[in-house]
């Protein structure tokens, strides 16, 4: 089984993300937990290059290639072996982030952006992606003033993301669960752990 964790920052998706996989492994699952980019070494690099405030200028195109080629070599290095060693994957971000944070974000067109995100995984695509919706001004706030290079671009690119992650999230009927990320931690939890029962159903 193969679950991401997606959503702009602040909306809590790590928090969610580190008690489900608590939950997986209390069921019985042996569990991976991945972050996207990340992971392996390349990832690693690529992501200090892309989210360190290094005064580093990385065109937008750039910045997207970047993020795929990460992408690229997580899938292939560890999340594929992963599911054919029959554990159970929960990564931190995944194919939707660069079609939102990216293509939203950035103005680059998402269909290009899914089309490349398609070569970059070799087609893998998770059994759940749960996205974390919030209102953009309560995400900023949850951040604080120690954001990112991808959280200090403000407000009006977080209302891009919003609208972006809700946009494409219902193009989906199946797969992609909105993740109303405003209550409680325990409340968005029992909204996860919801969503994911028809797939663990058979666990245990």
């Amino acid at each position: 089984m193969f679950f991401v964790f997606d959503g702009m920052d602040g909306a809590g998706k790590s928090t969610q993300l580190d008690r489900f996989a608590e939950h997986l492994n209390s069921i019985g699952c042996e569990v991976l937990v991945c972050k996207d980019p990340g992971t392996t070494q390349l990832g690693e690099e690529l992501r200090e290059l892309l989210l360190k405030e290094r005064g580093l200028e990385i065109h937008m195109r750039s910045e997207l290639l970047m993020f795929m080629t990460a992408r690229a070599q997580l899938t292939e290095e560890v999340i594929r072996p992963a599911l054919s060693a029959g554990k159970t994957v929960v990564c931190d971000r995944y194919v939707f982030s660069t079609v939102v944070y990216q293509g939203y974000g950035g103005e680059i067109e998402p269909n290009l952006v899914w089309d490349l995100n398609h070569f970059a995984t070799g087609g893998l695509v998770a059994d759940m992606t749960f996205i974390f919706d919030l209102d953009p001004k309560i995400a900023l706030e949850r951040v604080g003033n120690r954001r990112d290079r991808m959280e200090s671009r403000g407000a009006e690119y977080f209302a891009k993301l919003r609208h972006g992650f809700v946009t494409e999230a219902g193009r989906f009927p199946s797969g992609v669960e909105l993740i109303d990320a405003s209550g409680t931690q325990d409340e968005v939890f029992e909204s996860v752990l919801a969503a994911a029962s028809p797939i663990l159903k058979n666990v245990g």
